[in-house]
């Protein structure tokens, strides 16, 4: 009976107050979402309250609804007013704020009263941390705000960011998050998924991609014709399992995918036939030119030298080097030698 009045349009101001105040949150919910529609004339009749006393009374009771104890009660308003372009301004960035994503995730998505300055200011100090997931996938994000997201290394915001194809994230920044996907399957996935890759972007993917993705890779219609027949014909080396990846690449990338560097380091100095020492050396140098010519006597591909980089080098992605268009190493032959004679040479 109680929720039949206070769905009830014709129910009075002070009917809506006093069940606004029920104990049972149903109820309150259903108070809210009769009132939450009315919020722009609600507030407008409140302005004006030696006027409007009951328009002043409904207003209060929304307001207090907006900050019920009960998250069913929050989630109705914000739904109502997720996507209205007159909703009142105060109840939008309350909303926004809210804890609960189930409240705050619509409206944070959705709201076009929400400027740039408001989003930034979530970023920045976000409630909880799923605050900043939900801003990463509000569409057309601009580059100050990709770059805002990026910049609290949130892996669960970043991979929304990645998988929010309106998202305007720069071309640098792109590269340096594609580089740390190597030991990221979820930013993998995402990336995958993305419109729109640079070649160069895609070069680099195509380095860090997991085996189970290659085939989504591969099949994207902008791939250069010889990077697609490469990752072709990793596909189906990998379904016909006539043509395995070399095991020791595979151990060092399943190391890097644990975070496991001790591990890392002794594997490249077996396979690479130099003192684990001579490789302490270089992750403590933080080298990318010793690690990548690690990485080339050792007999393991590009995609591991990216590791060797990033996973275990901890190198910032400006620093890394990265293959060249024809996906070869980015050092010569000679270079390389030299960097692995530097090691062999004892610390003064």
């Amino acid at each position: 009976m109680r929720a039949a009045v206070a769905a009830n349009a014709a129910a009075p101001a002070r009917a809506d107050r006093l069940l606004a105040g029920d104990a049972d949150p149903r109820v309150r919910a259903a108070v809210g979402r009769k009132l939450a529609p009315q919020a722009p004339q609600l507030e407008a009749r409140a302005r004006a309250a030696a006027q409007d006393r009951l328009g002043l009374l409904g207003w209060q009771t929304l307001c207090g609804l907006a900050g019920d104890a009960a998250e069913q009660v929050r989630a109705v308003i914000a739904e109502e007013l997720k996507a209205m372009p007159e909703a009142p301004r105060e109840l939008i960035l309350q909303l926004a704020g809210d804890a609960a994503m189930a409240v705050a995730e619509p409206v944070i998505r959705l709201s076009p009263l929400l400027t740039e300055a408001d989003l930034l200011a979530l970023v920045a100090a976000p409630p909880v941390p799923a605050t900043v997931t939900a801003v990463a996938r509000r569409p057309a994000l601009s580059e100050a705000l990709c770059e805002a997201i990026v910049g609290t290394a949130d892996e669960a915001a970043i991979g929304a960011l990645l998988g929010n194809g309106s998202a305007s994230i720069r071309e640098q920044t792109l590269d340096g998050l594609i580089v740390q996907a190597a030991t990221r399957l979820a930013w993998q996935e995402e990336l995958v998924r993305r419109p729109s890759l640079s070649p160069r972007a895609l070069r680099a993917l195509a380095l860090c991609v997991a085996g189970h993705l290659l085939e989504g890779l591969a099949a994207r219609p902008e791939l250069e014709p010889g990077l697609a027949a490469r990752l072709q014909r990793r596909v189906e080396a990998r379904l016909t399992a006539a043509a395995p990846e070399p095991p020791a690449e595979q151990h060092f990338e399943e190391a890097a995918m644990r975070g496991d560097q001790a591990a890392m380091v002794a594997m490249l100095a077996a396979q690479a036939a130099v003192p684990a020492g001579a490789v302490e050396r270089a992750v403590r140098l933080r080298s990318a030119k010793a690690l990548v010519a690690l990485c080339w006597q050792a007999g393991l591909g590009m995609r591991c030298a990216l590791l060797a980089q990033s996973a275990l080098g901890q190198l910032p992605p400006a620093a890394l080097l990265l293959p060249g268009p024809d996906n070869g190493w980015p050092l010569t032959t000679a270079e390389m030698l030299w960097q692995i004679e530097l090691l062999a040479v004892p610390a003064a």
